[in-house]
């Protein structure tokens, strides 16, 4: 296993972390950028993200990730740590099904969602509301990034955990004495 500065300057390299000047999706504007599906995309960082993730779904009966970021995510620390996983879409389908979710999900099955980037955590608390209203008990979220943007605590007044591989402020010290 790398350890967190090697980690940093990889997502660096490959352009999921960047720092400058950036507008965000929010609008708001941030000295750093992080694009996780750009360390997906990539066998070695998917891996050892699927690695660091592994150890904080022991236990759990699902795996759970939201469309499309954590998507890749979600298959790889299934494969990792032999955990199912489904995928829960942002809108449930108009047509078909119409389900909110894919994959199998039994009442009081216990489900740690995983994700790449949780800033405020929205998107993320939604999905939990869906699965639960499905009858899972979700109690743990494990993301790459947690941009310490309220996110943590949000999920926490959901009743759910954060876990995260990395912070903003790790990116930023490690980041700066990676150049």
């Amino acid at each position: 296993m790398v350890n967190d500065r090697k980690f940093v300057t990889a997502l660096k390299a490959c352009g999921a972390v960047q720092f400058g000047a950036f507008t965000l999706a929010s609008g708001k504007a941030s000295d750093y950028y992080v694009d996780i599906k750009r360390a997906a995309t990539r066998p070695d960082l998917l891996r050892e993200i699927a690695r660091r993730m592994a150890a904080h779904v022991k236990g759990y009966d699902r795996l759970a990730g939201v469309e499309l970021g954590a998507v890749p995510i979600a298959a790889a620390v299934s494969l990792e740590s032999d955990v199912p996983y489904v995928i829960v879409r942002k809108e449930a389908k108009e047509h078909g099904t119409k389900r909110a979710f894919e994959g199998e999900l039994q009442v009081g099955d216990r489900v740690a969602f995983v994700e790449d980037v949780v800033t405020t955590a929205g998107t993320l608390r939604k999905a939990i509301e869906s699965l639960r209203t499905a009858g899972a008990v979700v109690d743990r979220a494990v993301a790459v990034v947690d941009r310490e943007e309220g996110g943590a605590e949000n999920l926490r007044a959901a009743g759910v955990a954060l876990v995260s591989l990395l912070t903003a402020r790790d990116l930023r010290t490690l980041g700066e004495t990676t150049k």
